[in-house]
């Protein structure tokens, strides 16, 4: 059923008045005719003036347009009609082969950002890790009477943890996963060292603490240099060792999703509120932590030194920073039939087709027709 998104466009419905007021306003040109006495002619009544309106057509077409201006400004729209009843969606990890052949009112996309088809992506669809995240906006976007199929892997990845509440009801199919094996260790984070003078000899632990990621070789492979550098693509983390305002290239390595280590007298004036990320055993905080566009911000509080931070020559300094620096995700996997989405009484907003585009047409329409009418020859004058 057709709704109006701006109701009080129809306040301009005020102005059909106007085409009513012209048309009565506007008198036809008397001509006088000179002719013989009228002593002969049969005496009548006088006219009477009275309310007359000519050319009742250019006024009801012209009437017309205000109120289809007016319906214009009041937005109409109607909820949109889907063209397929049924979606099945793939999670990564299932194989579209093992699949029976789709049926004709059926189409098939991958539980990924954007609803990729299957055809055009194939087996090699890389998961994404937000399953119950996707599933809920999918929900959402989807008009109400799409049938939903979900074949997923078993074991399932990309689990939060609340089972996921849609607003239909959904043919959940576990399936074998292509890779049953779980996912590897993440590698150490890459990381690169900027420093000014000052803070030279504060490498030496950072670097320390990077040779000890990647034992039993021990290598010192940390990009290291002063602060006029730039970071190198290879590099995930950053370690600015630099006293003063954060440059802008290093805040945009943050907001692209780096990790940046910050020393305690560098500052960063537009920086979000920092929290709390890292403490002593004491409670004492070390370090305050905080998201940056995709990536995170740990700024500490400590210089990097042994007089100032004693647990600095600690043998579990170093998995204690990398720890802070890359912090394990919380477990997302969970047996595929345990993660079934529950059926709840939700009503998202239905999804709209806008009619102000073929109802604009039909405007412009009746405009030229009434434009022709009102400059026709044929008229004495137009109003």
């Amino acid at each position: 059923m057709p709704t109006l998104l701006l109701p009080a466009g129809l306040f301009a419905l005020a102005a059909l008045l106007l085409p009513v007021l012209v048309h009565l306003a506007r008198r036809q040109t008397l001509v006088p005719t000179p002719f013989a006495a009228l002593r002969w002619l049969r005496a009548k009544a006088r006219p009477r003036r009275q309310v007359r309106v000519d050319e009742w057509p250019l006024l009801l077409l012209r009437l017309l347009l205000l109120a289809l201006f007016a319906l214009w400004l009041a937005r109409p729209a109607t909820p949109e009609t889907a063209p397929v009843q049924r979606w099945s969606v793939l999670v990564p990890g299932v194989d579209p082969a093992a699949l029976p052949p789709a049926r004709a009112d059926e189409q098939r996309r991958w539980l990924a950002p954007g609803w990729p088809r299957v055809d055009a992506v194939g087996a090699g669809m890389v998961a994404v890790g937000a399953t119950g995240s996707l599933l809920r906006q999918l929900d959402m976007e989807l008009p109400a009477g799409v049938a939903l199929t979900v074949h997923v892997p078993d074991p399932l990845d990309g689990a939060d943890a609340q089972r996921p509440r849609l607003s239909r009801a959904v043919d959940w199919r576990p399936l074998p996963r292509l890779q049953a094996d779980p996912p590897g260790a993440p590698a150490p984070p890459r990381l690169a060292i900027r420093h000014d003078p000052e803070h030279a000899q504060a490498t030496r632990y950072l670097r320390a603490a990077a040779s000890a990621w990647r034992a039993p070789d021990g290598r010192d492979d940390v990009d290291t240099a002063g602060p006029e550098l730039a970071v190198p693509d290879t590099a995930d983390t950053l370690a600015w060792l630099v006293a003063g305002e954060v440059p802008a290239p290093v805040r945009d390595f943050a907001a692209a999703g780096g990790t940046v280590l910050l020393a305690a007298d560098a500052t960063w004036a537009t920086a979000p509120l920092m929290a709390p990320a890292w403490r002593d055993a004491d409670g004492v905080v070390l370090a305050q932590g905080r998201r940056h566009g995709r990536g995170r911000i740990l700024h500490l509080q400590r210089p990097l030194r042994l007089a100032d931070w004693p647990q600095l020559g600690d043998p579990a300094f170093p998995a204690e920073l990398r720890r802070q620096l890359q912090p394990v995700p919380p477990p997302m996997r969970a047996p595929a039939a345990d993660y079934a989405p529950q059926q709840d009484d939700l009503r998202w907003p239905a999804a709209l087709q806008d009619l102000r585009g073929p109802l604009l047409w039909l405007i412009l329409l009746l405009l030229a027709i009434e434009r022709w009418l009102a400059t026709s020859p044929r008229r004495a004058a137009a109003p």
